[in-house]
């Protein structure tokens, strides 16, 4: 019941991290520009969903045991291609390129794993094996591309470009779900968040300190 309950609660999280964005590309929209957002978290994000949508579906995890991980993941799939189709619209030419063969290549990558975990693997255990060490490390990356923008706070002294919601629900998020993995027993969910939490903390404290350089703005 308590693993339930901590997975229902990261869901939510989740939920909450998956749409923090939509504040950031209502600006994008409005101004009709990318400005100096990064589209690589996003990106980085879709990869995540994707391998954590296989991992908990019933072709690699013994049926629906992963529920949670599918529905959620699935959700964050749908919406990382939205932000990123919408950062495409209204991105200059260079950043286009760079962001349709980011999204493209960690598209094929996906697809091609999917495959060959069905294809080569014949047991549940080895495909969590197998898609869950690809999925840590995707996790992983996730956590770790708010750097880009961490440097950028750094050089500029201002969290203008560093989305505040971004940053709580991802500390937020990567608490519940290590939670979850060490409540499952499954290392595999719970490793990267150990990675998660600290990177979390570390935006979180950068946002209050910069946060009176740059007003509100950097609420978005």
């Amino acid at each position: 019941m308590l693993r339930l309950t901590v997975g229902i609660l990261g869901n939510a999280a989740s939920v909450l991290l998956y749409t923090a964005p939509i504040l950031t590309f209502a600006r994008v929209i409005h101004k009709r520009s990318t400005e100096e957002f990064s589209c690589v978290p996003y990106v980085l994000a879709l990869t995540n969903c994707y391998f954590y949508t296989w991992y908990g579906s019933p072709f690699v995890s013994y049926g629906w045991e992963n529920i949670t991980i599918v529905t959620i993941n699935g959700i964050g799939v749908v919406l990382e291609l939205s932000f990123i189709f919408i950062y495409l619209w209204f991105a200059s030419a260079t950043r286009k390129k760079k962001v349709t063969i980011l999204a493209t290549f960690v598209t094929l990558i996906f697809v091609t794993c999917a495959t060959i975990s069905v294809i080569v693997f014949h047991e549940h255990h080895y495909r969590k094996v197998f898609i869950g060490s690809i999925g840590l490390v995707a996790s992983v990356a996730m956590y770790c591309s708010p750097l880009v923008v961490v440097k950028q706070v750094l050089q500029t002294k201002s969290v203008e470009f560093m989305p505040f919601y971004l940053s709580l629900f991802t500390f937020i998020t990567s608490l519940l779900w290590l939670a979850y993995g060490l409540l499952s027993q499954d290392l595999l969910l719970a490793s990267p968040n150990l990675i998660g939490c600290p990177f979390g903390i570390l935006q979180l404290a950068l946002y209050f300190k910069y946060q009176k350089r740059t007003g509100l703005q950097g609420s978005g």
